[in-house]
């Protein structure tokens, strides 16, 4: 084994004193944001009665993210991490606090949470090109799985949280705590985030051709998308994320279809989480990177195959346990990140990561809308199983970036 196929240890990614001020801010600012998102839901429906108004209220933030990534992306490169990161938590929180006080109409409530999302690429990118400059090699990867094993747990305890918050104290007061959460990002951000870091694109004399952020930002996207090395990667990791965000939108009417106990879709949703945590661990921590990246496309079957059993009806403890297993599918993007990080121009490293950002969100919003359509026309089952064998196909894309 060489020393740079050796797997790198949580102890040196948290020994990085950015990793661990932005890992904080990060899981803090998830877990608030599922509470937010829950807590808006139950509040709307409550006013309204309307389950489309709530289902708005809960997706409401997904979709817009696509303008600020293609039309501000490049704000990542253009200005400070620091005081960019912290501002956009501070502004979450300013969202949150007056969703909770105010007596907004619902129109304005979902257009206040649409326009926020706009920045949302952009302060996620800014910090993702931290930790790309501030971790290395086999490090990056480890602080990538790690990042993913605390957002999943932090999105599952922000739900949980958000169920008893909103029983307990009500979805106003629910709200100011997740308030309370994003403030606590911000100023884990300002005061541990060291202020060193100097934007690429600060650090050279200005250039005509950079001189508007929108125009920027889109031939910058432009050009991200059209290049042959980084648009095979990008939908590599865009598309199977895309396809079990469907199956996953359909597991309670799955559920339901089966005559299942009430509170069974939650279970289910909450299986590939579980594996995710598992598959993220083992990869990131125990795999040696070579045979991480060999194995992308064995982990891309095991999340897709799976799924392909749902319409044969297995038992419940049987389909909870293939949902686990193939949540530890989702280890194929550790993977990926090595050459994904290698190909990002070093001038637009950060608006590459509000792109992947902003298409990861997008699809896995527009997943759930076409495989409930297939469902319609056929069953939850048949839709779960096209979305297990359309990741499958993916697979093979895998396997040609890894020999190109």
């Amino acid at each position: 084994m060489t020393v740079a196929d050796h797997p790198a240890t949580y102890r040196e990614v948290f020994a990085e004193r950015s990793f661990r001020a932005l890992f904080a801010a990060r899981t803090l600012a998830i877990g608030a944001m599922s509470l937010q998102i829950f807590a808006l839901s139950v509040l709307v429906y409550a006013g309204t009665g309307s389950p489309l108004l709530s289902a708005l209220a809960f997706g409401a933030g997904f979709l817009p993210q696509v303008v600020g990534g293609l039309l501000l992306g490049s704000l990542t490169d253009r200005l400070r991490p620091r005081p960019l990161i912290a501002a956009g938590y501070a502004v979450e929180a300013l969202l949150a606090a007056a969703l909770g006080l105010l007596d907004l109409p619902v129109a304005v409530s979902l257009t206040l949470v649409a326009v926020i999302a706009c920045g949302t690429p952009v302060f996620a990118g800014s910090a993702a090109r931290v930790i790309a400059e501030r971790l290395t090699g086999d490090a990056y990867v480890l602080g990538r799985s790690v990042s993913n094993m605390s957002s999943s747990a932090a999105q599952l305890l922000g739900l949980a949280g958000g169920g008893v918050a909103v029983a307990a104290v009500g979805p106003r007061t629910a709200l100011l705590f997740a308030a309370g959460c994003h403030v606590a990002a911000a100023v884990v951000v300002r005061f541990g985030l060291p202020a060193t870091a100097r934007s690429p694109v600060l650090s050279q004399e200005p250039r005509p051709d950079r001189a508007g952020a929108v125009r920027d930002s889109w031939s910058g996207a432009v050009a991200l998308l059209s290049d042959r090395a980084i648009r095979p990667l990008l939908l590599a990791q865009w598309l199977p994320s895309a396809f079990v965000a469907g199956a996953e939108a359909l597991f309670v009417a799955y559920g339901a279809g089966r005559g299942f106990p009430a509170g069974t879709g939650a279970v289910l949703m909450a299986a590939p989480a579980v594996g995710m945590l598992l598959g993220n661990f083992v990869a990131g921590r125990f795999m040696r990177p070579s045979l991480r990246e060999r194995s992308s496309p064995a982990f891309l079957l095991v999340l897709g195959t799976p799924l392909l059993v749902l319409p044969a009806a297995p038992p419940l403890p049987v389909l909870v346990g293939l949902l686990v297993v193939a949540g530890t599918g989702f280890a194929f993007g550790l993977g990926l990140q090595r050459a994904f990080l290698a190909a990002a121009p070093e001038d637009r490293r950060g608006q590459l990561f509000a792109l992947f950002s902003t298409g990861m969100m997008a699809l896995q919003g527009i997943g759930p809308l076409v495989l409930g359509a297939v469902a319609e026309l056929t069953s939850p089952a048949l839709a779960i199983a096209v979305a297990g064998a359309a990741t499958v196909l993916v697979a093979p894309s895998l396997r040609r970036l890894r020999s190109g």
